[in-house]
């Protein structure tokens, strides 16, 4: 009986996953980089409708993808560097700590850079698919 939760705790759902890292990686860096990749999401839909169409806004919308997904990876390394800075400051208080316990910080700490990447690499896929677009149309 006991194996079987155990085999159940396990098999978490990707959304659960997803969620369970973006609180441990801390809401205030985690939480702006979701909205943004929401913006970059909302942002792709937009271009996909304004190629149809063939909008004059288009090149403003893949600006903004590319600002959107610099700034994304930028406050992800922010969000690093702050909570390396932390741990050092914690370390330095306890003085002796178990490498599990430096580990797990460092983890932490990793979370947010790469959440950034990852909506940075997706904007940046979105804009260079556009601009390829943009230039085949043409």
């Amino acid at each position: 009986m006991i194996s079987l939760f155990l085999l159940q705790a396990e098999n978490r759902s990707f959304f659960t996953t997803f969620f369970a890292r973006l609180q441990e990686g801390g809401m205030f860096f985690m939480f702006p980089i979701l909205l943004m990749l929401l913006l970059v999401l909302f942002l792709i839909v937009r271009g996909l409708i304004s190629l149809r169409n063939e909008q004059k806004g288009f090149q403003k919308n893949i600006q903004l993808l590319n600002s959107i997904g610099l700034l994304t990876l930028v406050w992800g390394m922010l969000g690093q560097l702050i909570g390396i800075v932390g741990m050092f400051d914690q370390l330095e208080e306890i003085g002796n700590i178990s490498t599990p316990i430096f580990a797990g910080g460092l983890k932490v700490s990793a979370l947010p850079p790469i959440f950034g990447f990852l909506v940075f690499i997706i904007s940046r896929v979105a804009s260079i698919i556009f601009t390829w677009i943009a230039k085949e149309s043409e």
